[in-house]
């Protein structure tokens, strides 16, 4: 049975799920970094750009929101406009965000707007049914199919959600009517003539998204530490699922919760770049801009048998726990996993099917392409929110990203580079004094570079260690 946990500060609201005790979600939401994704905005057009079939529209925020132009336009707005040039510069359009601001880069919007809802999600703008890939039962699938034909409203779509199944008609058509409702309250919101860009829809915070969409039968019980929190949940859960509200339970113990159930450490090292694994191997986790990179390493597991079993049970535990780190760490984009080189094309194979079986237990899509012809295991995730990493890490002021510093014997030798050239231009008759980071410093002091330098142009260098200087910083002074 799964269990969720929600601790609440002034500052913060953290959600984690476990399973079987093993944290296997961590979500965190803090009031200066709000959510973009699932808001709406009535958005204005500030430019097109046909080249690439993209526009950018501005929705109040700051950044404008980038867009792909396609179809998918709500019929009353696609009515009015002309139809030589369907997006055009000043244009308002109901936009939803699909995607956080990151880095440089504006957040992403659609104009294929989605409003979910405990049982349904509706696609005012496309008239098509769907269904969740993990409801497995083709008679339920059917049945759920047939009521969703039924209740979908004229010229809309539906998305049946995984918790669904098993839902009456009633409780799927009351979602509807209510989303309906909502749809249209937008639409007449969006008519309202205005100036500029405003916001027409926020979506759920974290605490009633992860109601909304974590809350199932399968969950024994949701600890909340804060009794507001509490009592605002279980009136929420009484209409949605008045059953599940005796599953909900307020946590009163001294203790902190996450301590409770062993967290806080584990947390720490939810932004570490090595993961251990049982066995006694490991994965080395690196990201860049366009792609996440995981290696797979024996470390000090030998196994029992041969070589080849050995490296077949190391990549089927990595493989479980990589699975586990992308939903943890919300890793999107594309995903480069190097396992450890198997032999038996029958082993990739049974590899491949465990990746795409508990690839179907995450709840963000995510596709197990195949293995290339390296060996390497492509996968894609979906990027929507800014991630752990972004949220409670920040770009080090040292290495600036790069993971990295100058080694003190480079700043050295970079630091004889400028005392030659200043020789070259004015000859210092009383020597120079250079301020360095004390590892520097240490690398100067023992190493023969300033001795040879000070007797080749006949001076004196004297080295100073400056706490708190960048390792890579010096300045370089010339005496009188």
């Amino acid at each position: 049975m799964k269990t969720i946990l929600i601790t609440v500060v002034p500052e913060e609201t953290r959600a984690a799920v476990l399973d079987e005790g093993r944290l296997m979600a961590l979500e965190v939401e803090r009031a200066t970094h709000s959510h973009l994704v699932g808001n709406i905005y009535k958005g204005q057009v500030q430019n097109v750009l046909p080249g690439m079939q993209a526009a950018f529209v501005d929705i109040g925020t700051g950044k404008n929101a980038f867009m792909y132009i396609g179809g998918g336009l709500p019929a009353d707005t696609l009515h009015t406009l002309p139809k030589p040039q369907k997006i055009h510069i000043g244009q308002q359009l109901p936009v939803q965000i699909v995607k956080d601001a990151s880095g440089s880069k504006g957040p992403r919007a659609t104009t294929h707007i989605t409003l979910p809802g405990r049982h349904v999600v509706l696609l005012p703008t496309a008239a098509y049914i769907g269904m969740s890939r993990r409801i497995e039962d083709e008679t339920e699938r059917s049945r759920l199919h047939a009521i969703a034909e039924k209740i979908c409203p004229q010229d809309m779509g539906l998305i049946v959600r995984t918790v669904a199944a098993g839902a009456s008609e009633t409780a799927l058509a009351e979602d509807v009517q209510y989303l309906e409702k909502l749809w249209h309250s937008l639409l007449a919101r969006f008519n309202i003539k205005s100036k500029g860009a405003s916001l027409l829809y926020r979506d759920a915070d974290l605490i009633i998204r992860i109601v909304r969409d974590s809350l199932t039968e399968d969950v024994g019980e949701m600890l909340i530490d804060d009794r507001a929190v509490y009592q605002r949940v279980c009136e929420f859960v009484q209409l949605l699922s008045p059953a599940l509200v005796e599953r909900i339970k307020l946590y009163e113990d001294r203790e902190p919760l996450f301590k409770h159930y062993g967290l806080e450490e584990e947390l720490e090292n939810v932004g570490g770049r090595e993961v251990e694994l049982k066995s006694g191997g490991f994965l080395v986790i690196d990201k860049t801009e366009a792609l996440t990179v995981i290696d797979v390493n024996t470390g000090k597991y030998t196994g029992n048998s041969n070589l080849g079993e050995t490296v077949y049970r190391t990549n089927l535990e990595a493989a479980a726990e990589i699975m586990r780190q992308l939903r943890l760490r919300d890793i999107g984009g594309i995903i480069i996993v190097d396992f450890i080189d198997m032999e038996k094309e029958e082993q990739k194979e049974q590899l491949l099917a465990l990746l795409r079986e508990l690839a179907k237990e995450d709840r963000t899509k995510t596709n197990i392409v195949d293995i290339t012809s390296l060996g390497l295991v492509e996968i894609t995730r979906k990027k929507s929110r800014q991630n752990l990493d972004s949220i409670i890490y920040s770009e080090c002021p040292v290495c600036h990203g790069r993971g990295r510093v100058e080694s003190p014997e480079t700043v050295s030798i970079r630091i004889a580079g400028d005392i030659r050239r200043m020789e070259h231009k004015f000859h210092a008759e009383g020597g120079y004094e250079i301020e360095v980071h004390e590892t520097v410093a240490e690398e100067l002091r023992h190493n023969q570079l300033l001795m040879n330098l000070a007797a080749e142009f006949g001076m004196d260098i004297k080295v100073t260690a400056a706490p708190g200087m960048h390792p890579e910083n010096y300045s370089i002074l010339q005496q009188s």
